[in-house]
């Protein structure tokens, strides 16, 4: 009865897809299964196989600085910020750090290696750390009007020779704006959107580089923007990372981080 149910639900989507494209619609429909060939397609993009690690330091740039923070956005991270001051830097997590930071902070996360794949109509992304998977769509598809905010958000993308350009919007409101402003505070508005350009150092085909562009016009006084710079490990393996076997701030069943000692 399952399979049977299955193959009716299958047989309903496909049919839903094939009267929406006879009908001129230029967006698809958002159906997670990749279309019947095109691969070859593939072969034309550029060669971004191997594992690749953020940089910092020498020869990554300086770091960016913070995003100019306004109303009440600005105000409650300035008063976060004052309360790690006056307590040595020793205050209680809003979340469990077995949560993701979700974007854009994911994207920058220290010695834990991405890696992409290929395949029609998407490209996806895999972290490392925390074990995640971000898919951006490039089959032309729009954002959905009734998005439900994410710790990824919602991404599509398209091609503009050897660049990836991504707009990345319905993420959290809690996450931070970059790895420096995650707080217990909510760090963002509900229209936050992200584009990234993503392409290999036109120098050196060992490099990366994320071009980042944030906007937001209930939190951010102007655009933020940030540049992400990965080196390549052709050899590296991800490996797996459960954060629930070894989590030091676990949430209670009141909602409250808590300390493991071990």
């Amino acid at each position: 009865m399952k399979v049977a149910l299955s193959v009716l639900v299958l047989s309903i989507a496909f049919t839903h897809a094939a009267d929406v494209m006879a009908a001129g619609e230029s967006s698809p429909p958002r159906i997670s299964v990749a279309p019947k060939g095109h691969y070859a397609s593939l072969d034309k993009l550029p060669d971004w196989g191997g594992a690749w690690f953020a940089a910092f330091g020498p020869g990554a740039g300086p770091p960016p600085p913070p995003p100019k923070l306004k109303g009440v956005y600005l105000a409650a991270y300035d008063k976060w910020v004052a309360e790690v001051k006056a307590k040595d830097g020793v205050v209680a997590a809003a979340q469990s750090n077995c949560l993701p930071p979700g974007m854009p902070s994911i994207m920058a996360v220290p010695q834990y290696p991405i890696e992409f794949f290929f395949t029609p109509g998407r490209v996806v992304v895999h972290h490392e750390a925390w074990m995640q998977w971000r898919n951006i769509y490039t089959d032309g598809r729009k954002h959905p009007d009734d998005l439900d905010p994410t710790f990824q958000g919602d991404s599509i993308g398209h091609w503009e020779g050897d660049t990836l350009v991504v707009e990345t919007v319905g993420t959290k409101e809690n996450l931070g704006l970059t790895s420096r402003t995650r707080g217990p505070v909510p760090a963002h508005g509900p229209k936050l959107r992200i584009v990234e350009r993503i392409h290999l150092d036109p120098k050196d085909s060992g490099v990366l580089l994320d071009e980042l562009r944030l906007e937001d016009p209930d939190a951010l006084a102007e655009p933020y923007r940030q540049t992400i710079t990965y080196k390549r490990n052709r050899d590296q393996e991800l490996l797996e990372f459960v954060c629930a076997e070894n989590d030091r701030n676990p949430v209670d069943g009141q909602g409250s981080t808590t300390f493991k000692h071990e």
